[in-house]
């Protein structure tokens, strides 16, 4: 038994009727109080009849009557306005600190034992890793459907916080921080950091100078992300490498360390290489790229203009001066689109509506995910093999919400399916 629990019983009027204080006194909740998240008594402003008198005031849950005592209420004014002492068990009488002794009501006779046998099931769960996996077909899909809505959006404002911290370190530039943060998701997971570091070292006005010139923008890039320095056999790095010397002596450019860069335990077309060269096609075809996403509600248009490949030196290569064994053009593929359009456009399409009050940007983030197909992976797939599979990324997403921000942290009470598999006593 816990306190959280109680205090869900408490919140949501989970008990069963006729209700008596400990000297059997009639109790009728009116009000159960509004939950208090800080210091002082759990639940405020409840409205209760006890016998014959009605009664506002507070209300304190504790598992045993004497947890009063062991945290010292006794000695604080802050819970003399306490009326109800809700427990569990009852095992000694307590008092306020001005010497009055408040109602007590023990739960443990009004909670029906299906109830409490709910709750031990979530917390105890099954392999899967999904507390309700044996039970979630009990809950209606309409119900299912509404909480899968509300999932998607806390998914979107759960990755709003690297949007807000670009948004201020760019002191509200919207082109700018589209930039960075398409540059942070372009890394991927791995170099997610050096590829925003790299963005950052790499003035956007001036990759706009060079915007019609492929070359010399994959040469600033390359250079900015120290990939070009000492001695190289091949044609195309010592173009490049020519090209950034320029660059740099005009710009007074600095690159970054090229020892943050990851290539280990990848696959070589996930190498900075790579996605430096893409990232340099879609810099420098793309002009005012925040102004030019913003008028597209078509997911296919976004994907289209995500779709960039490496220049042709790439085909042969992963990296400088060494040839792969087979040649094939190196373009972002549609996954990496889509974990684009997810990662980055959507979170900032999203704060942007919010930051101007205007909805229809929050709802053109939320239609985009609508239109794409859903994900898949390891989370996915564990709630599909307890039949719920996801039909568009808005209800992937919905789900991977659901599964580490409520399943893994067994947050079954905040969670509407667990409400709903609770009071089905």
């Amino acid at each position: 038994m816990t306190e959280t629990f109680l205090h869900y019983v408490w919140q949501h009027q989970m008990l069963l009727p006729g209700l008596t204080t400990v000297d059997g006194q009639p109790v009728a909740v009116l009000q159960q109080g509004t939950p208090n998240r800080d210091a002082g008594p759990d639940f405020f402003n409840a409205r209760l009849r006890i016998g014959e008198v009605e009664w506002a005031g507070n209300v304190e849950i504790h598992i045993h009557s004497s947890d009063w005592n062991a945290h010292r209420h006794q000695r604080d004014a802050a819970y003399n306005n306490v009326v109800l002492h809700v427990v569990y068990e009852h095992d000694t009488d307590i008092f306020l600190q001005n010497g009055r002794c408040p109602f007590t009501l023990e739960l443990k006779p009004y909670m029906h034992p299906s109830l409490v046998a709910n709750y031990e099931a979530l917390m105890v769960p099954p392999e899967a890793g999904i507390p309700c996996a044996d039970r979630v077909g009990e809950v209606p899909q309409f119900l299912l459907t509404l909480f899968m809505e509300r999932l998607a959006v806390e998914r979107i404002e759960a990755k709003a916080g690297t949007v807000h911290r670009l948004l201020e370190e760019s002191r509200g530039g919207w082109e700018q921080t589209c930039y960075w943060l398409l540059a942070h998701y372009f890394g991927g997971k791995v170099n997610a950091i050096p590829f925003e570091l790299l963005a950052k070292a790499t003035d956007i006005r001036l990759l706009a100078r060079w915007r019609d010139n492929l070359q010399r923008t994959e040469a600033l890039l390359m250079g900015q992300a120290g990939l070009l320095e000492g001695y190289f056999e091949d044609s195309y790095p010592r173009l490049l490498q020519a090209d950034y010397e320029a660059l740099r002596v005009g710009a007074n450019l600095r690159p970054i360390g090229s020892h943050l860069w990851k290539f280990y335990r990848m696959r070589p077309s996930s190498f900075p290489t790579i996605r430096i060269s893409q990232f340099a096609d879609l810099v420098s075809q793309s002009k005012n790229l925040f102004d030019t996403m913003l008028q597209m509600t078509d997911v296919r248009d976004l994907q289209r203009l995500f779709n960039r490949q490496a220049a042709p030196y790439w085909n042969d290569h992963y990296r400088f001066d060494s040839p792969c064994a087979r040649s094939s053009v190196k373009q972002v593929g549609t996954m990496q689109a889509d974990m684009l359009i997810i990662n980055a456009w959507v979170p900032l399409l999203f704060v942007f509506g919010a930051e101007h009050g205007q909805q229809q940007y929050k709802d053109q983030a939320l239609a985009l995910l609508g239109q794409m197909r859903a994900e898949s992976n390891a989370v996915i797939r564990q709630w599909q093999a307890v039949g719920i599979s996801p039909g568009n990324a808005a209800e992937s997403q919905a789900l991977l919400q659901l599964a580490n921000g409520y399943c893994t942290n067994r947050r079954c009470l905040e969670c509407r399916i667990g409400y709903q598999l609770l009071k089905r006593t």
